[in-house]
């Protein structure tokens, strides 16, 4: 039996008895078990064991690269299902894309992948193998394989699935598409990377630091690129385009870089594993922490942004700007932290203030009559200077719990309010979807799979993980519903956490836990609507009773990025770009990490794997916008609508 049929292995146990005899083991185990990603892998039902996941896969490809070569599109709808999926990350669309359905997925590669001459498809050397395995309930052979089009080479990943209408008896369920490099603008890592001749024997002349110093001036000329924001959205796309030899500046209103994270309330710890976290190009090192608390966080961006060579204005407020469409640049007023002013003009700019940028202050009738401390979330340092008065935390996404669970630590007498339904999960439960990179394949191959799900198969996978998290956390569901408190499971059919994020950037927390302590009734729940308005001394409730405060802290979330546009360039761009984040009608993203009806203006968002995942496909449409393969003012919505979950 073949390892690519089954992927079957074991688990061996060792223990000693009262007489210390050693005590063996085995049981049966599979790669697949539990459910992984969005994608919600499982044990396959009945695995075909006479069915080689490595012949069939190499076969189809073969007989899609012969189909491509002759132009002939009847034998390319023989390869795929009927309910069939495409989606493409720049490979030929230039954009990311989704195609869904037979009809549509031909229509698409007549227009893309035929021009693009594809050839040299086949399995992908080094990369994880064929097998078996089972995506959102369905049995099906995963594949990753490698090509070249005329302008780039590119990795793919292919799923089959039984298909009795096929000649070969299986056919294409999902295929994935990605650049990987422009030819003759790769990326300058490994064998192409800077050899530093440059630097050696230059006695008299400048060394590298002076080089630095004086490119990071920009005294003599202005950046192609300028990304707004120096977090981890801002210096993953920075790397991205350094490593292109795209001239990219990042300005960031924090002094240092890393502040971002330095500077938020005092025992922030990231929710997400390690494992899943890693920046482009720089892996964490092995010791790193599972959950990476603030400051180390942002410690590796500060280093990361000096080894990456990432040039970065800290300190540097972004004041506004305009776009000159004659010139096809922009003009970017930029105050810089000893008081002058600068105009920059380059041809692109990035917005990586991140999905959270401007806060979202409340006005709650009789707000000004408090007189105690009113804040927003973003500002909380520590409860420690409350310490044995009150405090109330208006809202219950995860800022909104770490602030409570703060200030009961420190001290503090505290209430908090909800307003709206909340999904709360267990720290453990949350890392379901990520469990893939903890199985010990390779980071970039872990990537392939979790960008492969096209949106109806990203909905399906969501719920089948959020239904196991909440039976996993039934009690502690459950004693917060005694308690009150609204729960969901991601509105509204049941998608989780993750979806909740992916549509609207909140409404979730992690338990670590401030969840206890609400149903030990240690941090006391209100509700928004039984709120009258605010008085000196805190709340009064519509019973009459008063909710006194030291200090009110609003975890009230912050501005989506259009609104950020509207504040910084003016209502016409707002309005050109439209949304941002959530999902468009084609099952991705709007307007993130590609081209936007606004020339020159790109947005980039999300957490750690978003960054690494997205931001070379974003860097290489710059790049191929200033290499003139494609046109940067051409946005066009390439994929046709899919009947989308609201």
């Amino acid at each position: 039996m073949s390892i690519y049929d089954t992927h079957l292995t074991f688990v061996i146990s060792f223990d000693l008895d009262s007489t210390n005899k050693l005590l063996i083991s085995f049981e049966p185990f599979s790669f697949l078990q539990a459910n992984v990603l969005p994608i919600g892998v499982g044990v396959m039902s009945e695995p075909l064991e006479n069915v080689s996941a490595h012949e069939l896969a190499i076969d189809w490809l073969k007989a899609f690269e012969n189909a491509l070569v002759t132009n002939d599109m009847v034998a390319v709808d023989e390869l795929f299902v009927e309910d069939s999926y495409w989606r493409d990350l720049v490979a030929f669309t230039w954009r990311l894309s989704t195609f869904s359905g037979l009809g549509n997925i031909n229509a698409a590669m007549r227009e893309f992948v035929l021009p693009a001459r594809p050839k040299n498809i086949q399995l992908a050397v080094d990369r994880t193998p064929p097998r078996w395995v089972n995506r959102v309930g369905v049995d099906t052979i995963e594949a990753i394989f490698c090509f070249e089009t005329n302008s780039g080479k590119g990795t793919g990943l292919l799923r089959l699935v039984p298909a009795p209408e096929s000649n070969k008896g299986f056919a294409a369920w999902v295929l994935l598409t990605t650049l990987d490099e422009i030819k003759g603008h790769e990326e300058q890592i490994g064998e192409r990377r800077p050899r530093g001749e440059e630097w050696s024997g230059g006695f008299g002349s400048e060394n590298w630091m002076d080089i630095r110093t004086r490119q990071m001036a920009y005294e003599d000329r202005d950046p192609a690129v300028v990304v707004i924001g120096g977090s981890q959205c801002g210096l993953g796309i920075a790397a991205s385009l350094g490593v292109l030899g795209v001239d990219t500046l990042v300005i960031d209103k924090h002094e240092r870089v890393g502040d971002a994270w330095r500077k938020r309330y005092h025992n922030l710890v990231l929710h997400n594993e390690v494992f899943v976290d890693h920046m482009p190009y720089m892996p964490f090192p092995p010791n790193y922490p599972v959950y990476i608390p603030r400051d180390k966080i942002a410690n590796w961006l500060e280093f990361y942004a000096d080894t990456m060579e990432i040039n970065v204005w800290g300190s540097a407020e972004f004041m506004g700007g305009s776009y000159n469409e004659g010139e096809e640049r922009w003009r970017l007023k930029i105050r810089r932290g000893d008081g002058s002013e600068r105009i920059l003009h380059p041809r692109h700019v990035v917005m990586a203030t991140g999905v959270s940028a401007l806060p979202v202050m409340p006005d709650l009738p009789g707000q000004k009559d408090f007189q105690g401390e009113l804040l927003h979330s973003s500002a909380y340092i520590s409860g420690a200077k409350w310490k044995g008065g009150k405090g109330i935390v208006l809202g219950t996404g995860n800022s909104g719990h770490d602030v409570a669970h703060d200030l009961y630590a420190s001290g503090v007498d505290t209430k908090i309010v909800q307003r709206s339904s909340t999904l709360i999960i267990s720290l453990k439960e949350a890392q379901r979807v990520y469990e893939l990179y903890q199985q010990g394949a390779p980071i970039e191959d872990c990537d392939l799979v979790a960008t492969a799900s096209p949106y109806p198969l990203l909905v399906k996978g969501y719920q089948m993980t959020a239904e196991a998290c909440k039976n996993a956390d039934a009690k502690l569901l459950e004693g917060l519903a005694a308690r009150g408190f609204r729960l969901d499971n991601g509105d509204p059919d049941d998608t989780g956490y993750q979806m909740k994020y992916l549509r609207r950037g909140g409404g979730y927390y992690f338990n670590v836990g401030a969840s206890d302590l609400i149903v030990e009734g240690k941090i006391e729940l209100l509700h928004h609507q039984e709120i009258e308005r605010v008085v000196a001394n805190g709340l009064l409730m519509k019973d009459g009773c008063i909710a006194e405060a030291d200090v009110i802290v609003a975890a009230t979330g912050y501005k989506n990025q259009q609104d950020v546009v509207r504040h910084f360039m003016g209502d016409a761009i707002a309005d050109r770009i439209g949304g941002v984040w959530g999902f468009d009608n084609t099952g991705e993203l709007r307007n993130m990490w590609c081209r936007t009806p606004q020339p020159g203006l790109w947005f980039v968002g999300g957490g750690l794997p978003h960054v690494r995942i997205f931001s070379k496909y974003l860097a290489q449409q710059i790049k191929a916008c200033e290499v003139g393969l494609i046109d940067r003012n051409l946005c066009v919505n390439v994929a046709p609508p899919m009947d989308l979950v609201a």
